[in-house]
């Protein structure tokens, strides 16, 4: 059953009369309850937004979310955010700035219960030092300050400031991107741990295709706003068919040095187009290595591909229509 839909969702920014930055451009998806899914694509594609506006961060400039059968508005007022605020959270990626540095701790923590829920004083410290706990730090943390710990450690803050409501729906909005790779796969088995324990529902947006195959049970891969590809994990991973696809997967770090060396560059070749004059056809097809004439004039539609791995697939590319 699904949890959240997306149907047909865009997130325009106006620059002046004429002009406007295509951020996300006619999105479908649709996110099953416990199920994560990974989000992937190279900077400027549009991940962030997309979460953001699912969230109601962002007006919908046009299409749906749906949740749990509910039509969410277009537009959000603060009371749209009051009432959904204890359904869906969003761990934001920089763990120093998203966090108010002249608020301790327990206050960034506890804010949410302040805000959403009748509890008072002692009932919310004694909530916030469960979840510091939970989330590998000291009860005693919370009368510090966000300059006072690691960027590890602050982002366990942000973890729990945004699932001490206990959420249904969280975006996770690169939250590994800026720590070092020890600590990254800290804070990922820490997601795993609280989705299994929780029931949690997560968007996860990040660069490392690995990472994403590691904790996502389906992966969607986005390019200049749209969505072009989106499976099971390892079948994306280990079989990708649309050529961004194969050349994301291709330029994957290898764990092997010897492997890495002995395998041709697959970089991406020419100039991503603008967000603001979008191409006609295919917005991949001036940097395809199988671009073909009808890529450039027709916008491929996001096709099923029939027993292709383990579940199913789309694509949005002509090599399968």
């Amino acid at each position: 059953m699904a949890l959240l839909q997306v149907r047909h969702l865009s997130k325009f920014f106006n620059i002046d009369r004429n002009h406007r930055v295509h951020a996300v451009d006619d999105v479908s998806l649709s996110i099953a309850e416990r199920e994560i899914v990974g989000l992937v694509g190279e900077s400027g594609s549009g991940k962030s937004t997309l979460g953001k506006t699912m969230l109601g961060l962002h007006h919908k400039s046009a299409g749906e979310v749906i949740y749990k059968g509910e039509l969410l508005p277009a537009k959000y007022h603060p009371a749209d955010f009051q009432r959904h605020a204890k359904n869906m959270q969003m761990i934001f990626q920089d763990p120093y700035s998203s966090l108010n540095p002249r608020m301790t701790v327990g206050e960034i923590i506890g804010e949410g219960l302040r805000l959403h829920t009748n509890k008072k004083g002692t009932e919310i410290r004694e909530q916030v030092a469960r979840w510091l706990k939970r989330v590998g730090l000291e009860p005693d943390h919370m009368s510090r300050y966000p300059h006072e710990f690691s960027g590890g450690q602050r982002q366990r803050i942000g973890v729990a400031r945004a699932l001490i409501l206990e959420p249904e729906f969280v975006v996770c909005d690169e939250p590994i991107s800026a720590l070092d790779v020890s600590v990254q796969a800290q804070v990922v088995n820490l997601l795993d741990e609280l989705k299994a324990s929780m029931g949690l529902t997560l968007l996860f947006i990040a660069h490392d295709l690995s990472m994403v195959r590691y904790v996502s049970d389906r992966m969607a891969v986005m390019y200049l706003g749209s969505v072009i590809e989106i499976g099971v994990s390892d079948d994306v991973f280990f079989n990708p068919k649309h050529p961004y696809t194969q050349i994301l997967v291709g330029s994957n770090p290898e764990p092997d040095p010897q492997t890495e060396r002995a395998r041709p560059s697959t970089a991406i070749k020419g100039e991503i187009p603008s967000p603001v004059n979008v191409p006609a056809g295919c917005r991949f097809a001036n940097r395809c290595p199988q671009m073909m004439e009808v890529c450039r004039v027709e916008t491929p539609a996001l096709i099923d591909l029939k027993e292709v791995g383990s579940g199913k697939r789309e694509v949005a590319c002509h090599l399968y229509n």
